[in-house]
Formats: C-alpha cells, structure tokens, sequence
C-alpha cells in the first residue's frame, strides 16, 4: 500500500530532512519525491509506502499534519486509494 504526502509552505532549510525524518521514524519508505521552490514558496509531493509503518495510518496522517503545525507547513498525507479515486474519471 502506498501514501502521497504533500507539503507546501515559505521555503526554509531543512523541510525535506524533516518530513524525511518522520517517514523514517514511522517506518513509511519514500519511493518517489518531487519538490520545487517558487519564489518563497515551496512544494513537495511525496510518494511512500506504508505497509510497514509502526502505527495505524490514521496516526501517522495526525503526526503528519503536527509536525507542518510545528513548521509553519501545510501537509497532507492520503492513502493512495483515496488520491486515486478523487483523479479518476
């Protein structure tokens, strides 16, 4: 099973190393990453596997959504059955 994880917020250092760090501390493996930096802005998409995270995925979107509260960030993580079904027509 996998996750997409997105992030936006003012870019500053250490944003990937910090959301990184979670998906490792979770046990969520990274497959695929894409980010860009507009201007001040910064944006990442993030495609990880959860099948062997250490807590319920419910859990790990919460510590998701804290630790972009605790930075200033926006991020969002959605199971990929959900991100599939909002995209397909």
């Amino acid at each position: 099973m996998k996750a997409v994880i997105t992030v936006t917020g003012k870019d500053v250092v250490g944003i990937i190393a910090k959301v990184s760090a979670a998906c490792a501390e979770n046990h969520a493996n990274i497959i695929d990453i894409s980010q860009s930096v507009l201007d001040e802005y910064f944006a990442m998409i993030m495609v990880v596997e959860i099948d062997q995270i250490a807590v319920e995925f419910t859990k790990f979107v919460e510590k998701m959504e804290a630790l972009g509260a605790e930075n200033g960030l926006v991020i969002h993580t959605m199971h990929e059955d959900v991100f599939n079904a909002m995209h397909h027509i």
